[in-house]
């Protein structure tokens, strides 16, 4: 999510942009693992993690991968892509591109999330995470289809928004299942954080969050964090509405916002990037 309206009381008072006290747990006193610096993950699932996003030494072909080359088409018109949205910073000649090239490979090619193996994509098919190749897959896929090739799923991998942490501890824990290791810390168990009692815990976890006293005011949230509001409160849809206008948006954005309550951070769709509110217009901009 990325924004929300909430209706509160036309006196609430809250600084803006600062997460509201009712919605942080103030029972959290447990401390971090050092044994597995609150990651949760063994020492050789930590290497693995490491590996994912390129942190420690990471060679393709130990995967069974090609590395990629300044032939991979894929990687040159990334760097394309990179020259023509920012050419004041980039450039904008062949030597340019060339150098762009050069930067994403040294990157792509030391991460392990662009340079799967096969058992590491059934993986992933198998707990439906691969729906962005094909928006017909997903956790209710057909029986019988045929998972994507790990050469597909890499060439998408750079090719667009890529993996997410979901798909990143699936495949960690799938490499540790196949080579026999242990995927959580023996010392904090896979938490990442130690308490000092179990009591202390409960406590913690039985917290329940309290929301802004509620009322007839109109106000934008951010969900991005644990939450905060991010404008005044108005006394009516009709302020709010034009606040909004006023602040960029467009109306019919505005207007929808209103009227729905809710809006996504950030969203693609025929070629464009919308953000915010405007993820509202896009299926008006399809019609």
């Amino acid at each position: 999510m990325g924004r929300e309206l909430k209706r509160v009381a036309l006196d609430f008072d809250w600084p803006l942009h600062r997460v509201w006290e009712g919605f942080v747990n103030p029972h959290h006193i447990a401390e971090e693992c050092e044994v597995c610096d609150g990651s949760g993950y063994s020492k050789e699932a930590k290497h693995l993690s490491d590996q994912w996003y390129g942190y420690v030494h990471f060679d393709p072909t130990s995967m069974g991968s090609t590395p990629l080359t300044v032939d991979t088409p894929e990687v040159r018109a990334f760097a394309e892509r990179n020259i023509g949205k920012a050419p004041k910073y980039y450039g904008r000649g062949e030597v340019d591109i060339d150098r762009e090239v050069t930067r994403l490979l040294q990157m792509w090619n030391e991460q392990w999330c662009h340079h799967l193996d096969q058992h590491d994509v059934n993986a992933l098919w198998a707990e439906g995470r691969l729906s962005d190749l094909n928006p017909n897959w997903g956790e209710n896929h057909n029986e019988g289809v045929i998972p994507p090739t790990a050469s597909e799923v890499n060439t998408w991998s750079i090719s667009g928004w890529g993996h997410d942490r979901i798909n990143h501890d699936i495949c960690v824990r799938e490499k540790c299942k196949r080579l026999g290791y242990e995927v959580n810390c023996p010392t904090c168990h896979g938490e990442g954080e130690l308490w000092p009692s179990e009591e202390a815990k409960a406590t913690y976890e039985n917290w329940k969050k309290i929301e802004p006293p509620m009322g007839e005011g109109w106000q934008m949230w951010e969900t991005v964090s644990d939450g905060s509001p991010v404008s005044p409160v108005f006394p009516t849809k009709e302020t709010f509405v034009n606040w909004l206008i006023g602040e960029g948006f467009s109306e019919g954005a505005a207007e929808q916002f209103a009227e729905v309550g809710h809006a996504f951070s950030l969203a693609t769709a025929n070629d464009k990037v919308y953000s915010n509110l405007e993820t509202l217009n896009i299926a008006e901009d399809s019609d």
